[in-house]
């Protein structure tokens, strides 16, 4: 709020106004400045020139068969990044990105196929949720981090955004609608543990052994999953909210039923959740979907020793927007504070 303060006194305006800016833009979904009705006119005049709420520019909007939108989004220094909204009835979710590009390496994954080309701000993470709930004409429920990069590697500007989407007078989402996904960096957890945040905590596992995970997630792998599960504990133990661990099925690679058993096994010892997501194809990469009945035995099994299970419904296959296929595609100005 002070960034945007001195942002509007440099203006010429009263510091009051970037309560009202604020408002407008949060609670009222405005977002021209000229719409702003009470700030005075010249003062409105001052923001369209020398302001711009949003930043990025919309290179591509996709639409689904399913209703799910894809937008790829192009930063002032045109580094791109795409972002999702899904509804689902009254509920819609934000899948926003923290990165240009991942550089964990996950070997069926998009996101990092062109390689790692630089943190976002906190503002152009928000962003995302802004440019989507503009779109939407209506507020945005849940937002997951789980768009191209790896949250907890840009650790400050991911806390820095959840902030501004749990603050009453910003995004007024409820902390338990949000969530961070994570390929498990056990420091990061441990430090995620000690902030106030009643987020919850998604790690994406998808092996239940190390030797075969570091095949799989070769730059995560250099973390035992005993030391990630750890870290999962000491979150759990911190505000008492169930941990989930996210598992990408593969056809013939990760999909049998010892591999049930030993999944079974590792959530036996921390109270989560179980999502089974049902791999989503992925050019030129060389794996396949794991069919239904599958998919239903795998899930069976882990239920069979306890553990809750969600099969995750695949959305936005049809526009490359579903889980692990969301990547790069191929007028700079002074962005608004849109975090503070």
């Amino acid at each position: 709020m002070e960034a945007l303060k001195t942002q509007v006194e440099s203006l010429g305006g009263k510091s009051f106004a970037a309560r009202q800016i604020r408002e407008w833009i949060w609670a009222k979904g405005v977002y021209d400045f000229q719409a702003m009705t009470n700030l005075s006119l010249s003062l409105r005049e001052e923001l369209s020139r020398r302001l711009a709420i949003f930043t990025g520019r919309v290179v591509s909007e996709q639409r689904s068969r399913d209703d799910v939108t894809k937008l790829l989004l192009a930063w002032p220094d045109d580094q791109r990044v795409e972002t999702v909204l899904i509804p689902d009835g009254a509920r819609r979710t934000v899948c926003v990105s923290t990165q240009v590009g991942c550089a964990m390496g996950c070997a069926f994954c998009a996101s990092g196929l062109e390689g790692f080309r630089r943190n976002l701000t906190a503002g152009e993470i928000v962003e995302q949720v802004l440019q989507l709930q503009r779109l939407a004409s209506a507020r945005v429920s849940n937002v997951v981090f789980m768009g191209v990069g790896e949250p907890l590697a840009n650790y400050d500007a991911t806390v820095r955004a959840v902030r501004a989407l749990i603050d009453p007078d910003r995004g007024a989402i409820s902390a338990r609608k949000i969530t961070v996904s994570t390929v498990g960096l056990p420091k990061a957890i441990r430090r995620l543990a000690g902030e106030d945040l009643p987020i919850t905590l998604a790690i994406s596992l998808h092996a239940p052994d190390d030797e075969l995970r570091a095949k799989l997630m070769p730059t995560a792998a250099k973390y035992p999953i005993r030391e990630i599960l750890a870290a999962a504990k000491e979150f759990f133990q911190s505000r008492n909210r169930e941990v989930t661990l996210e598992y990408t099925l593969l056809a013939g690679v990760n999909d049998s039923p010892a591999q049930a058993h030993e999944l079974a096994g590792l959530a036996g010892e921390l109270r989560c959740n179980v999502n089974l997501i049902r791999y989503n194809p992925v050019a030129p990469l060389p794996y396949s979907r794991c069919d239904e009945s599958r998919t239903d035995d795998f899930a069976q099994r882990l239920r069979r020793r306890g553990v809750n299970v969600n099969v995750r419904r695949s959305r936005g296959v049809d526009v490359d927007a579903a889980c692990g296929q969301l990547r790069l595609g191929r007028n700079p100005t002074t962005p608004m504070t849109l975090d503070g």
